[in-house]
């Protein structure tokens, strides 16, 4: 059986809706399978612990799915020095993996210029860590939410910012860090929505668009996952 065929990450609609059309998406929900991985992939884990090696086969299976999409097959994902994944020339893509969730998105150049996608279980992100993680504006508004809602919607921030960062680091290789912008969340709507990321700082993102930057979300099975993408000019 090729690697295609046993490959059990799937393609995913409701992450490819996070994006702009011409992205593809896929997921998996249950650990990687290290015994998948192309010789080149397997050769990075020699030291990894067991949680790592389910969570990066995973990615990489998910990657694997989408890209085969996009009519590339059999292409080991590498990762770099700054351990983002190598990705083949014509393509940018994204990785993200939190305990029972799994996904990857990748498009062709020219149809965007960067992608971020996140996912982050729901309740993790506890109110001890919300003064490392949010501005005091977000955090005046988690404190009028309930305490459920509080659980959601910190996860989110969080998640929402990671998306942020990876989208722009593709494009500037900028450090940045959670207080350089802070979040506005215009719609949450039966479980999904639209985010603005506001910089509060100069970000070297300006110069390839203007901000601030839309993200969307979506909670699925106590998940949230967040996409973000740089359109074209």
């Amino acid at each position: 059986m090729s690697t295609v065929q046993a490959n059990p990450a799937r393609l995913s609609s409701f992450l490819a809706s996070l994006f702009p059309d011409g992205v593809v998406a896929a997921e998996l929900r249950t650990p990687g399978d290290r015994a998948l991985l192309y010789p080149e992939e397997s050769a990075h884990l020699t030291r990894a612990a067991p949680k790592r090696v389910d969570e990066y086969a995973a990615g990489r299976l998910c990657a694997r799915r989408a890209l085969q999409e996009l009519g590339i097959l059999d292409f080991p994902l590498r990762p770099g020095t700054d351990r983002r994944p190598l990705w083949p020339d014509s393509v940018i893509g994204s990785i993200t993996h939190t305990a029972g969730f799994c996904g990857a998105v990748v498009a062709h150049y020219g149809m965007v210029r960067a992608l971020g996608v996140d996912a982050e279980r729901v309740g993790r992100v506890s109110a001890n860590l919300w003064t490392r993680i949010c501005t005091e504006s977000e955090i005046e508004w988690l404190q009028q939410l309930s305490a459920e809602e509080q659980g959601k919607f910190s996860a989110l921030i969080f998640s929402a910012k990671e998306a942020f960062y990876k989208c722009q680091y593709t494009l500037t290789e900028e450090w940045l860090y959670f207080h350089d912008a802070t979040l506005e969340i215009l719609d949450a709507t039966a479980g999904r929505g639209i985010f603005l990321v506001h910089p509060l700082k100069p970000m070297k993102l300006s110069e390839h668009a203007e901000g601030p930057w839309i993200g969307r979300f979506e909670f699925v099975d106590n998940v949230v996952v967040t996409g973000m993408a740089i359109d074209e000019r």
